[in-house]
């Protein structure tokens, strides 16, 4: 789970959602059409991003559901 939290999709989509932010800072320059675009690729990355790690997560559960050790039975 390590690996995806601090892979590179995740810290890609941090980083450039920073310099998103910075450039709206920019008071000189209007909102366009090309930063809306920007926004919205940054937007499905994001989703893409944290979907791959949902998807893992589960497939991690249910392979520890076969095995016998699922999370929910640690407590009983």
């Amino acid at each position: 789970m390590r690996k995806y939290v601090f892979g590179t999709g995740l810290i890609g989509a941090i980083t450039s959602g920073l310099e998103l932010l910075r450039g709206l800072r920019d008071e000189d320059e209007q909102f366009t059409w090309r930063q809306a675009l920007i926004w919205l690729s940054w937007g499905i990355t994001v989703a893409l991003t944290v979907g791959a790690i949902v998807d893992t997560r589960r497939d991690v559960i249910a392979q520890r559901a076969a095995r016998g050790t699922a999370d929910t039975e640690i407590g009983r």
